[in-house]
């Protein structure tokens, strides 16, 4: 198989991305996010390069899953938005995280990389795919950090039920709810209830990209499959 001139040019671009919008999570939020969104980049990383990047995946086979994800992506984003996901995961770690900031990234500035990445899955691009392989991954197989969060002592007042407002680095975080398990007596946190709606398209995508990127890997290799 022939690599193209754009393959090492978009693992740059794309290792890139993975750095500076790490660096600018951890500036702007804190080190929780950065944790699993730069943990998740990473991940997609190399899921990319060994499937997608090399062996490009036919729209009809990669579009549907991606667009099942995202769908499923964006009703969960409801529910966090509805149940403060964004001042939930302040009060548990103190970060900076506002419903404006959460509503900007998620809300606008995803939707539309999504649109974006959707035509590029349909022309191919190989961007497209590291864009479709961090959606698999992250607000895929990372949601289950969902059923994790209730456990964890918030920073602040773990033990007062009622939301609060606080100042942290230099921004008021305003309603921020208290989530712990041992104070709520329920176990849920922001989101949990449809945390599993992007991660069922999202983990069979994952197996999809590597069925396909081993079969087309054995048909270069003249094996029979």
């Amino acid at each position: 198989m022939q690599i193209s001139k754009v393959q090492p040019f978009s693992l740059v671009i794309a290792a890139l991305c993975c750095v500076v919008l790490s660096i600018i999570g951890y500036i702007k939020i804190g080190l929780p996010p950065v944790i699993v969104v730069g943990g998740s980049a990473i991940l997609a990383l190399f899921l990319w390069y060994f499937t997608y990047l090399k062996r490009p995946v036919e729209p009809a086979v990669i579009l549907p899953l991606f667009v099942f994800t995202v769908a499923g992506l964006q009703i969960h984003i409801i529910e966090e938005y509805l149940s403060g996901f964004g001042p939930a995961m302040s009060r548990l770690f103190n970060i900076p995280w506002s419903e404006r900031s959460f509503l900007m990234v998620f809300a606008l500035v995803g939707p539309t990389i999504y649109t974006l990445t959707t035509l590029g899955l349909y022309k191919k691009l190989p961007l497209s795919g590291f864009v479709a392989c961090f959606i698999f991954i992250g607000p895929g197989v990372a949601e289950f950090t969902h059923f994790i969060f209730p456990l964890i002592s918030p920073h602040f007042e773990p033990d007062n039920i009622h939301s609060i407002t606080r100042t942290i680095a230099g921004i008021q975080i305003n309603a921020m709810p208290n989530y712990y398990y041992k104070t709520t007596g329920k176990y849920y946190f922001a989101g949990m209830y449809t945390a599993i709606l992007p991660m069922i398209p999202g983990i069979y995508a994952i197996c999809c990209l590597i069925r396909e990127a081993l079969k087309k890997s054995k048909s270069d290799n003249g094996i029979v499959v």
